[in-house]
């Protein structure tokens, strides 16, 4: 059973990560804390997976904000990624305490869902999301912060993409920052690709970049 999560704060957001570490932000933007979750499923049971969770997610947004729930299209298999909003830290401790004791998150779900996860794909409903993550060499955040921060509203101006948010790690890997982007839908993605890795070159101190292709399921509040 492969899980991974990452909990941040924004860097940079619009109005509107069990694999596990932490994220935070500027706190003049938005002082809560954000979760990203990545379930790897069971091919064979990736369908009834997302089926149950469509049918009980209920259950789990009861005790906190879903920001987003979407199914990876490429850069991984049968996986899902959705992302949770919190007050604190200690908003998030009381939540996973309370979901240890709520009977119909733990048999209606959990009993369930737990023995699926290991690592297709759902039509989207809306646009398309990409998830990219930079890790900066520790010797040059300073300034990488500065550039990425340029690269990231400038694509945004441009239309390449709309930015969700920036979210740097507090916990997981040191000196990383998480872009979510929306894209109109695959082909708006793959005809901006070549325009913003070109732009990325601008970015100074960056020592990897890797990314995902997301697609929204129906029960994501954001599409």
């Amino acid at each position: 059973m492969t899980q991974w999560n990452r909990l941040g704060r924004v860097l940079l957001q619009k109005q509107v990560q069990i694999r596990s570490g932490f994220c935070s932000s500027a706190p003049s933007l938005d002082p809560a804390l954000y979760e990203f979750r990545v379930y790897d499923v069971q091919p064979h049971l990736y369908t009834r997976f997302l089926q149950l969770t469509n049918q009980k997610i209920h259950l789990r947004t009861a005790h906190s904000q879903l920001i987003g729930y979407w199914s990876v299209e490429y850069g991984a298999l049968n996986q899902v990624f959705h992302i949770w909003r919190y007050e604190s830290y200690a908003q998030r401790a009381a939540v996973r305490s309370s979901l240890a004791q709520d009977p119909d998150w733990l048999e209606q779900y959990i009993s369930k869902a737990i023995p699926m996860l290991t690592s297709r794909p759902m039509r989207w409903l809306g646009g398309v999301f990409e998830l990219q993550r930079f890790h900066i060499r520790p010797e040059g955040r300073s300034l990488c912060a500065g550039d990425l921060k340029d690269y990231i509203q400038s694509q945004n101006a441009l239309g390449s993409g709309q930015v969700i948010g920036a979210f740097s790690n507090d916990v997981g890997q040191n000196n990383t920052v998480q872009v979510l982007w929306w894209f109109q839908g695959a082909d708006h993605w793959a005809k901006t690709k070549d325009q913003r890795e070109t732009a990325l070159t601008s970015v100074k101190h960056l020592d990897s970049v890797t990314n995902k292709l997301l697609f929204p399921l129906p029960f994501s509040p954001i599409k």
